[in-house]
C-alpha cells in the first residue's frame, strides 16, 4: 500500500491490502474506476447545459458586455466604460480572456453557446478530478467522494469566469501531486499555464499557494537533496511568476487579487460572506461527512498537505466563493491517505473504446440538443427583463439608482448603472456609501439620490429601500413584478 507519511517517493509495502478482494471484485472496482469519471463529467456538463440556475447571476451580464466591448474595440478596457458614476475611472479587467470567450460563444450560438462553453470547461474539469481520484480510490468510496465533491461545488455552478479556474487549478494541482509522487520538481513547461490562467481569472494566486505547499514538503522530506529541491522548485516558481505577469495590465496585475480581498465592503456581497451554519447547507453536510470518515477511519494526512487543507478550509469558511477551490483540491489531498486507511489498491483505469465512444456520442448529443433549442433570457433572479422593457427610453437615459445585483443586466441592456458587481473598481468609499443608503438609512438615501440627481430606481421587491420609496411622495411606482420594482421621481 502507499506510504504517505513523508510525502516523498511513492513506496510500496510488502504487506497485503487491509481488505483482500477477489478477482471478480477487483474487476468490478476497475470497471467503476473507468465509468465514474466519465459519468461525473457527463452529469456536470448536463447541469451546465440545462439547469436554469446556472444563469442566476447578475455579473454574467456585465462579463458578457465586457467581452463584446473587447471584440468590438480590439483591446482590453483600462477604465470604466459602463457606469455613469465612475465613468473613466481606472479599471483592471483581469478576466478579459474569459469575457472575450463568452462573447465569442454568444456570437456563435447565443446563450446556448455560452452555456455549452461552460459545460465543456466544467465537464472537463470534473473528469480531471475524478480520474485522478480513481487512481487511489475505487468502488463505493470513489462514488461517495465524487458525490461529496460535486455537491460542494453545486452552489458555485454559475456562468461566470470563475468556472474557468477549475480546469486550470486541477491541471496544476495534479502536476504538483505527480511531482511529489515521482520525487522531482514540477515540469518547467507547466509554468506557461500561468499565462492562460492569469488572463482568465484572478484565482491564479492559488496556483502559487499549492505549489508552495508541495515545494515545502519536498524540501522537508528526510531524504531530500535540498539544493536540488531549491533549484528545481525555485526555478519553476520564478518562471511561473514571470508568466503570471504576462497580461495586458503588466506586473501591476499581480497585486490585484490582494487588493480585492482587502476591501472592507466584501461582507455586503453575498459570495464574499462567511458560511452561515444556522441552517444545513450542502457545504456543511459535506464537511460533516468528511470529518466523520477521516476521524472514524484514522486518515493521516502529511503535515504540509494538512496545513494546505486547513488554510483552504479557513478560506472556505470565511468566504463562500472559496468553497469551490476547497471542493477541487481537498479530494486530491485526501485521496491517497484515505485509500491507505481503507486498504484500497492503486489502479490505472483504462476505459474501453466502446465506453469512450459511448461517452463521446452522449456529449455530442447533449451539445446538439442544447444548441438546437433556443435559449432566451426571461424574467428571473437578477434578470429584470420585463421591468427594464417597461421603462421609457428617455427615462433610461437619465441617472438611475439600482440594486447591486441588477447592475449587470442594466449594462447588458445599454443602461448606465449606478453600481454593479465590479466592487473592486467602485472602491470601498463609494460602495460603503451605497450600501449604507440602501440598507436603508433614510437620510443617507435622500442625500445619495440628490447628489447624483437620480431620476429613477430599480430594486428587487424584497429590497428594504423599496418600502421607503413607496412612502416618499417625491417618488411613485411605475412598474412592479415578482423580480423588480421601478420608481420614478415625480418632483
Amino acid at each position: 500500500m502507499r506510504d504517505f507519511r513523508g510525502g516523498g517517493k511513492l513506496r510500496v509495502c510488502s504487506a497485503l491490502p487491509l481488505n483482500p478482494v477477489s478477482e471478480g471484485e477487483r474487476t468490478i472496482v476497475t470497471q467503476e474506476r473507468n465509468i465514474v469519471p466519465l459519468a461525473a463529467a457527463l452529469l456536470m456538463a448536463l447541469v451546465m447545459l440545462f439547469a436554469p440556475q446556472v444563469l442566476n447571476d447578475g455579473d454574467t451580464y456585465w462579463h458578457m458586455a465586457t467581452g463584446e466591448w473587447i471584440l468590438a474595440h480590439g483591446r482590453v478596457p483600462d477604465h470604466d466604460v459602463f457606469s455613469y458614476t465612475q465613468a473613466g475611472r481606472p479599471w483592471v479587467a483581469h478576466e478579459w480572456l474569459s469575457e472575450a470567450l463568452m462573447a465569442l460563444a454568444a456570437r456563435a450560438a447565443g446563450w446556448a453557446g455560452v452555456t455549452a462553453l461552460f459545460a465543456i470547461a466544467v465537464g472537463g474539469a470534473t473528469w480531471l478530478l475524478v480520474r485522478r481520484l480513481s487512481l487511489s480510490l475505487g468502488g463505493l468510496t470513489l462514488t461517495a467522494t465524487t458525490v461529496l465533491a460535486l455537491a460542494c461545488m453545486s452552489g458555485s455552478l454559475l456562468v461566470r469566469p470563475h468556472l474557468f479556474m477549475l480546469p486550470m487549478l486541477l491541471i496544476w494541482t495534479i502536476e504538483m501531486l505527480a511531482a511529489r509522487d515521482e520525487d522531482r520538481a514540477p515540469r518547467l513547461w507547466f509554468a506557461p499555464l500561468m499565462i492562460l490562467w492569469a488572463n482568465l481569472h484572478g484565482s491564479w494566486v492559488f496556483g502559487f499557494v499549492v505549489a508552495g505547499a508541495f515545494g515545502l514538503e519536498a524540501l522537508a522530506a528526510p531524504d531530500a537533496n535540498r539544493l536540488k529541491v531549491l533549484r528545481g522548485w525555485g526555478l519553476f516558481g520564478l518562471a511561473s511568476l514571470i508568466c503570471a505577469a504576462i497580461t495586458p495590465h503588466g506586473p501591476a496585475a499581480l497585486l490585484f487579487p490582494f487588493q480585492v480581498t482587502s476591501m472592507a465592503v466584501l461582507p455586503h456581497i453575498t459570495e464574499w460572506r462567511a458560511e452561515d451554519f444556522s441552517h444545513l447547507s450542502p457545504f456543511a453536510m459535506v464537511l460533516l461527512a468528511t470529518l466523520f470518515v477521516c476521524l472514524g477511519r484514522g486518515v493521516k494526512v502529511p503535515t504540509f498537505r494538512l496545513l494546505l487543507l486547513l488554510a483552504l478550509l479557513l478560506m472556505g469558511l470565511q468566504h463562500v466563493r472559496h468553497q469551490l477551490v476547497l471542493a477541487a483540491i481537498a479530494p486530491l489531498l485526501l485521496a491517497g491517505p484515505l485509500a491507505e486507511a481503507l486498504g484500497h489498491e492503486p489502479g490505472r483505469p483504462k476505459p474501453s473504446r466502446a465506453l469512450l465512444a459511448g461517452f463521446g456520442v452522449a456529449c455530442v448529443l447533449l451539445l446538439g440538443v442544447r444548441l438546437a433549442l433556443p435559449l432566451h433570457r426571461v424574467d428571473g433572479l437578477n434578470s429584470p427583463v420585463t421591468a427594464i422593457d417597461s421603462v421609457p427610453a428617455d427615462l433610461k437615459a437619465k441617472p438611475v439608482l439600482n440594486g447591486y445585483g441588477l447592475g449587470g443586466y442594466l449594462i447588458y441592456k445599454g443602461v448606465k448603472p449606478f453600481i454593479d458587481g465590479r466592487a473592486d473598481m467602485y472602491g470601498d468609499a463609494f460602495s460603503a456609501r451605497y450600501f449604507q443608503a440602501v440598507e436603508p438609512d433614510p437620510a443617507a438615501l435622500r442625500k445619495l439620490l440628490a447628489d447624483y440627481h437620480v431620476a429613477w430606481t430599480i430594486f428587487t421587491p424584497d429590497d428594504p429601500v423599496v418600502a421607503l420609496l413607496d412612502k416618499d411622495p417625491a417618488w411613485r411606482r411605475i412598474h412592479a413584478d415578482p423580480y423588480a420594482v421601478v420608481h420614478q421621481r415625480v418632483n
